[in-house]
């Protein structure tokens, strides 16, 4: 694309500029610096509200008594019980067995302290789940459509 035409559509990238390649007057690459394009908010609210959309399925679960609340703060970080092992250094088998309710109730602090510290949080707050994800849908800085 040519330099005037560089994307500066705003939206979802909350006032971070990104560079894109375009060529110039003389029909050189160089880096142009962009606010954002209508494809990609649009791709990333898609992201977004389908993010929100687990995070709602798996409150309901966690209720229900399906799920322990380690699984909402996974769903919330997105991974998967396969990379949450790597990250925490568990074996798998048991990632899966402490997304059971019954025996993540059963699991003492010093069990629950690989999974806080890489979520970031307390032990106790590992332990507990909002009634509404806490993940709102970023807005656009400008109207959709714009």
């Amino acid at each position: 694309m040519k330099k005037e035409d560089v994307p500066q559509q705003g939206g979802l990238n909350a006032g971070c500029r990104e560079v894109n390649y375009a060529v110039d007057s003389d029909g050189r690459y160089t880096l142009e610096q962009s606010v954002g394009w209508e494809a990609k908010n649009i791709a990333l609210r898609q992201a977004w509200t389908a993010i929100v959309a687990q995070l709602h399925a798996v409150i309901t679960e966690i209720k229900a008594g399906k799920k322990s609340a380690l699984a909402y703060h996974m769903v919330r970080k997105q991974m998967d019980s396969h990379l949450l092992s790597q990250y925490t250094g568990l074996a798998h088998w048991r990632v899966k067995r402490h997304l059971k309710p019954a025996v993540f109730a059963r699991l003492d602090r010093t069990a629950l302290v690989p999974y806080a510290e890489l979520f970031g949080l307390s032990v106790d707050a590992l332990r507990k789940v909002p009634d509404e994800p806490d993940l709102p849908l970023p807005e656009f800085d400008q109207a959709e459509g714009e």
